[in-house]
Protein backbone atom coordinates (compact mmCIF):
# COMPACT_ATOMS: atom_id res chain seq x y z
CA UNK A 1 0.00 0.00 0.00
CA UNK A 2 1.21 3.84 -1.09
CA UNK A 3 1.46 5.63 2.36
CA UNK A 4 -0.29 8.40 1.23
CA UNK A 5 -3.57 5.77 0.46
CA UNK A 6 -4.58 6.83 4.38
CA UNK A 7 -4.43 10.75 3.99
CA UNK A 8 -5.92 10.14 0.40
CA UNK A 9 -8.94 7.81 1.71
CA UNK A 10 -9.45 10.23 4.77
CA UNK A 11 -10.34 13.04 2.01
CA UNK A 12 -12.06 11.02 -0.33
CA UNK A 13 -9.83 11.41 -2.92
CA UNK A 14 -8.77 7.63 -3.94
CA UNK A 15 -9.28 6.61 -7.20
CA UNK A 16 -11.29 3.23 -8.05
CA UNK A 17 -7.98 1.55 -8.85
CA UNK A 18 -6.60 3.05 -5.66
CA UNK A 19 -9.22 2.16 -3.58
CA UNK A 20 -9.57 -1.41 -4.81
CA UNK A 21 -6.25 -1.79 -3.95
CA UNK A 22 -6.08 -0.26 -0.49
CA UNK A 23 -9.25 -2.19 0.55
CA UNK A 24 -7.34 -5.37 -0.22
CA UNK A 25 -4.36 -4.13 2.52
CA UNK A 26 -4.19 -5.29 6.22
CA UNK A 27 -4.65 -2.17 7.60
CA UNK A 28 -8.03 -1.31 5.90
CA UNK A 29 -10.01 -3.18 8.36
CA UNK A 30 -8.33 -1.71 11.47
CA UNK A 31 -9.14 1.97 9.88
CA UNK A 32 -12.53 1.28 9.42
CA UNK A 33 -13.20 -0.09 12.83
CA UNK A 34 -11.49 2.95 14.44
CA UNK A 35 -13.23 5.38 11.40
CA UNK A 36 -17.05 4.20 12.95
CA UNK A 37 -16.21 4.61 16.46
CA UNK A 38 -15.05 8.05 16.08
CA UNK A 39 -18.29 8.86 14.18
CA UNK A 40 -20.59 7.63 17.51
CA UNK A 41 -18.01 10.15 19.55
CA UNK A 42 -19.69 13.90 19.87
CA UNK A 43 -17.59 16.94 21.01
CA UNK A 44 -19.65 18.66 24.02
CA UNK A 45 -21.02 22.15 23.66
CA UNK A 46 -18.90 24.86 23.28
CA UNK A 47 -19.57 28.94 23.14
CA UNK A 48 -16.85 30.47 22.09
CA UNK A 49 -18.31 34.08 22.62
CA UNK A 50 -18.58 33.37 26.18
CA UNK A 51 -15.30 31.69 26.65
CA UNK A 52 -13.76 34.69 24.95
CA UNK A 53 -15.27 37.22 27.54
CA UNK A 54 -14.79 34.63 30.55
CA UNK A 55 -11.24 35.29 29.79
CA UNK A 56 -11.05 38.98 28.91
CA UNK A 57 -12.69 39.34 32.87
CA UNK A 58 -9.65 37.14 34.50
CA UNK A 59 -7.33 39.03 32.69
CA UNK A 60 -8.83 42.37 34.04
CA UNK A 61 -8.08 41.51 37.73
CA UNK A 62 -5.09 39.54 37.81
CA UNK A 63 -1.41 41.22 37.82
CA UNK A 64 1.33 39.68 36.18
CA UNK A 65 4.08 39.27 38.43
CA UNK A 66 7.35 40.85 36.91
CA UNK A 67 10.63 39.83 38.58
CA UNK A 68 13.08 42.12 37.91
CA UNK A 69 16.58 40.91 37.45
CA UNK A 70 18.81 43.66 38.35
CA UNK A 71 22.61 41.44 38.55
CA UNK A 72 24.56 44.54 38.04
CA UNK A 73 22.74 46.40 40.92
CA UNK A 74 23.38 43.85 43.04
CA UNK A 75 27.28 43.62 42.13
CA UNK A 76 27.76 47.44 42.47
CA UNK A 77 26.02 47.13 46.15
CA UNK A 78 28.13 44.31 46.60
CA UNK A 79 31.69 45.95 45.43
CA UNK A 80 30.31 49.26 47.39
CA UNK A 81 30.43 47.23 50.30
CA UNK A 82 33.53 45.60 49.59
CA UNK A 83 34.90 48.96 49.08
CA UNK A 84 33.96 50.62 52.07
CA UNK A 85 35.40 47.53 54.61
CA UNK A 86 38.46 47.64 53.09
CA UNK A 87 38.84 51.26 53.77
CA UNK A 88 37.87 51.21 57.32
CA UNK A 89 39.92 48.24 57.67
CA UNK A 90 42.88 50.65 55.86
CA UNK A 91 41.61 53.25 58.55
CA UNK A 92 41.73 51.54 61.43
CA UNK A 93 44.89 49.82 60.94
CA UNK A 94 46.49 53.31 60.85
CA UNK A 95 45.11 54.82 63.42
CA UNK A 96 45.11 52.12 65.87
CA UNK A 97 45.80 53.66 69.25
CA UNK A 98 47.36 51.68 71.90
CA UNK A 99 45.28 52.18 75.33
CA UNK A 100 46.38 51.17 79.26
CA UNK A 101 43.74 51.72 82.22
CA UNK A 102 43.41 51.07 86.01
CA UNK A 103 40.70 49.87 87.37
CA UNK A 104 39.84 50.93 90.98
CA UNK A 105 42.06 50.39 93.63
CA UNK A 106 45.10 49.76 90.86
CA UNK A 107 47.81 51.96 89.89
CA UNK A 108 49.97 51.08 86.94
CA UNK A 109 53.25 52.26 84.97
CA UNK A 110 53.53 52.39 81.00
CA UNK A 111 56.36 53.28 78.85
CA UNK A 112 55.63 55.25 75.93
CA UNK A 113 57.74 54.83 72.25
CA UNK A 114 60.10 57.59 73.04
CA UNK A 115 61.02 56.11 76.39
CA UNK A 116 58.52 59.12 78.16
CA UNK A 117 56.87 56.95 81.41
CA UNK A 118 53.81 57.59 82.59
CA UNK A 119 52.32 56.40 85.90
CA UNK A 120 48.30 55.67 85.95
CA UNK A 121 46.70 56.57 89.27
CA UNK A 122 43.40 54.76 89.86
CA UNK A 123 40.17 54.29 87.56
CA UNK A 124 42.23 56.32 84.83
CA UNK A 125 42.89 55.35 81.21
CA UNK A 126 45.65 56.85 78.41
CA UNK A 127 45.64 56.07 74.64
CA UNK A 128 47.60 57.10 71.93
CA UNK A 129 48.80 56.45 68.41
CA UNK A 130 51.57 54.43 68.60
CA UNK A 131 52.07 54.59 64.25
CA UNK A 132 51.93 58.72 64.21
CA UNK A 133 54.19 58.85 67.71
CA UNK A 134 57.21 59.76 65.51
CA UNK A 135 55.24 62.73 63.94
CA UNK A 136 52.78 63.65 66.93
CA UNK A 137 53.28 63.00 70.81
CA UNK A 138 50.21 62.86 72.02
CA UNK A 139 47.94 61.28 75.01
CA UNK A 140 44.68 61.40 75.43
CA UNK A 141 43.70 61.24 79.28
CA UNK A 142 40.84 60.11 81.38
CA UNK A 143 41.44 59.97 85.12
CA UNK A 144 44.76 61.00 86.68
CA UNK A 145 48.68 60.59 85.58
CA UNK A 146 52.39 61.63 86.16
CA UNK A 147 54.26 62.53 82.85
CA UNK A 148 58.20 62.20 83.04
CA UNK A 149 58.58 63.39 79.66
CA UNK A 150 61.70 62.73 77.19
CA UNK A 151 62.96 65.57 75.43
CA UNK A 152 62.15 66.01 71.60
CA UNK A 153 59.50 67.04 69.82
CA UNK A 154 56.13 68.96 71.55
CA UNK A 155 54.15 66.46 73.83
CA UNK A 156 50.58 66.78 74.39
CA UNK A 157 48.32 65.53 76.52
CA UNK A 158 44.55 66.35 75.94
CA UNK A 159 41.73 65.44 77.89
CA UNK A 160 37.94 66.61 78.30
CA UNK A 161 38.62 69.53 79.99
CA UNK A 162 42.09 70.94 78.47
CA UNK A 163 45.44 70.53 76.66
CA UNK A 164 49.00 70.52 78.26
CA UNK A 165 51.66 70.98 75.93
CA UNK A 166 55.36 70.69 77.05
CA UNK A 167 58.87 70.28 75.41
CA UNK A 168 60.70 67.64 78.17
CA UNK A 169 59.31 67.78 82.02
CA UNK A 170 57.58 66.62 84.63
CA UNK A 171 53.86 67.43 85.60
CA UNK A 172 50.95 65.69 86.73
CA UNK A 173 47.60 65.51 85.11
CA UNK A 174 44.04 64.97 86.76
CA UNK A 175 40.53 65.06 85.17
CA UNK A 176 37.61 64.33 86.64
CA UNK A 177 34.21 65.02 86.56
CA UNK A 178 34.02 68.82 87.81
CA UNK A 179 37.69 68.96 88.55
CA UNK A 180 40.49 69.28 86.13
CA UNK A 181 44.27 70.00 87.94
CA UNK A 182 47.72 70.34 86.06
CA UNK A 183 50.94 70.53 87.96
CA UNK A 184 54.31 71.00 87.07
CA UNK A 185 57.32 69.43 89.40
CA UNK A 186 60.16 70.23 86.72
CA UNK A 187 60.51 72.29 83.51
CA UNK A 188 57.41 74.59 81.87
CA UNK A 189 54.16 73.25 81.06
CA UNK A 190 51.15 75.05 78.73
CA UNK A 191 47.78 74.62 80.09
CA UNK A 192 45.34 75.50 77.41
CA UNK A 193 41.94 75.93 79.05
CA UNK A 194 38.84 77.68 77.25
CA UNK A 195 40.58 79.08 74.83
CA UNK A 196 43.49 80.57 77.01
CA UNK A 197 46.91 79.73 76.96
CA UNK A 198 48.52 79.88 81.14
CA UNK A 199 52.41 79.45 81.00
CA UNK A 200 53.22 77.26 84.26
CA UNK A 201 56.82 77.17 85.72
CA UNK A 202 57.77 74.11 88.06
CA UNK A 203 56.30 74.39 91.30
CA UNK A 204 53.03 75.81 90.44
CA UNK A 205 49.60 74.63 89.83
CA UNK A 206 46.46 75.00 87.63
CA UNK A 207 43.12 73.97 89.49
CA UNK A 208 39.71 74.42 88.01
CA UNK A 209 37.25 73.21 90.70
CA UNK A 210 33.30 73.17 89.32
CA UNK A 211 34.20 75.64 86.76
CA UNK A 212 36.23 77.78 88.99
CA UNK A 213 39.91 78.97 88.29
CA UNK A 214 42.38 78.67 91.30
CA UNK A 215 45.75 78.68 91.72
CA UNK A 216 48.23 76.42 93.72
CA UNK A 217 51.74 75.93 94.51
CA UNK A 218 53.43 72.52 94.47
CA UNK A 219 56.52 71.08 95.51
CA UNK A 220 59.75 71.78 92.76
CA UNK A 221 61.38 68.25 91.58
CA UNK A 222 58.99 66.48 93.35
CA UNK A 223 56.25 64.11 92.21
CA UNK A 224 52.59 64.15 93.21
CA UNK A 225 51.90 62.36 96.69
CA UNK A 226 49.78 59.60 95.36
CA UNK A 227 52.72 58.06 93.53
CA UNK A 228 53.90 57.10 96.98
CA UNK A 229 50.93 55.80 97.86
CA UNK A 230 49.14 58.78 99.97
CA UNK A 231 46.14 61.52 98.32
CA UNK A 232 47.05 64.77 99.39
CA UNK A 233 44.59 67.68 99.04
CA UNK A 234 44.54 71.46 100.16
CA UNK A 235 41.53 73.59 100.61
CA UNK A 236 39.85 70.65 98.16
CA UNK A 237 35.64 70.43 98.80
CA UNK A 238 35.34 66.84 100.35
CA UNK A 239 33.10 65.07 98.44
CA UNK A 240 36.52 65.19 95.83
CA UNK A 241 38.55 63.89 98.79
CA UNK A 242 35.41 60.88 99.42
CA UNK A 243 35.55 60.69 95.42
CA UNK A 244 39.24 59.42 95.57
CA UNK A 245 38.53 57.63 98.71
CA UNK A 246 36.38 55.29 96.71
CA UNK A 247 38.83 54.93 93.71
CA UNK A 248 41.62 54.18 95.63
CA UNK A 249 40.52 51.16 98.09
CA UNK A 250 36.87 50.49 95.52
CA UNK A 251 34.24 50.93 98.22
CA UNK A 252 31.32 52.49 97.98
CA UNK A 253 31.06 55.99 100.05
CA UNK A 254 27.50 57.36 101.13
CA UNK A 255 26.90 60.77 102.85
CA UNK A 256 24.24 61.86 105.86
CA UNK A 257 24.04 64.93 107.06
CA UNK A 258 27.20 66.73 106.30
CA UNK A 259 28.53 69.37 104.76
CA UNK A 260 30.02 67.64 101.33
CA UNK A 261 31.46 70.99 100.12
CA UNK A 262 33.27 72.04 103.22
CA UNK A 263 37.06 72.26 102.06
CA UNK A 264 39.48 69.87 103.15
CA UNK A 265 43.26 70.14 103.84
CA UNK A 266 45.31 66.86 105.04
CA UNK A 267 46.17 63.06 103.06
CA UNK A 268 45.17 60.07 103.22
CA UNK A 269 47.07 56.53 102.85
CA UNK A 270 45.88 54.16 99.81
CA UNK A 271 46.86 51.09 101.52
CA UNK A 272 45.40 51.20 104.81
CA UNK A 273 41.79 52.17 104.88
CA UNK A 274 40.95 52.08 108.41
CA UNK A 275 43.87 54.78 108.93
CA UNK A 276 42.71 56.31 105.96
CA UNK A 277 39.33 56.97 107.09
CA UNK A 278 40.46 58.44 110.28
CA UNK A 279 42.61 60.68 108.18
CA UNK A 280 39.40 62.16 106.48
CA UNK A 281 36.68 62.21 109.40
CA UNK A 282 38.80 63.52 112.53
CA UNK A 283 39.77 67.15 110.92
CA UNK A 284 36.44 67.13 109.34
CA UNK A 285 34.66 66.15 112.27
CA UNK A 286 32.42 63.90 110.81
CA UNK A 287 31.88 60.02 111.76
CA UNK A 288 32.27 56.70 109.60
CA UNK A 289 31.03 53.45 109.81
CA UNK A 290 32.51 50.52 107.89
CA UNK A 291 30.79 47.31 106.42
CA UNK A 292 32.51 45.55 103.84
CA UNK A 293 32.68 47.45 100.70
CA UNK A 294 30.39 50.32 102.27
CA UNK A 295 31.29 53.74 104.40
CA UNK A 296 28.65 55.72 105.58
CA UNK A 297 30.06 59.28 106.63
CA UNK A 298 27.66 60.78 108.81
CA UNK A 299 27.45 64.34 111.13
CA UNK A 300 27.60 64.25 114.50
CA UNK A 301 23.29 64.37 115.51
CA UNK A 302 22.47 61.64 112.75
CA UNK A 303 20.25 59.12 115.00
Amino acid sequence: MQENYLAKWLNNELTEAELSEFKKSDEYASYMRISEVSKQLKAPDFDADNAYENFKNAQDFQETKVIPLRPFKSFLRVAAAIAILLAGSYFFLNTLDQSYSTQLAERTEVQLPDNSQVILNADSQISFSEKKWTKERNVELDGEAFFKVAKGKKFTVSTASGTVSVLGTQFNVENRTDFFEVTCYEGLVSVLYNNKERKLPAGTSFLVVNGKVMDDTAIKNGQPSWVNNESSFKSIPLKYVLAEFERQFNVKVETENINDNQLFTGSFSNTAIKIALESISTPSKINYKLEGNNVLFYGENTP
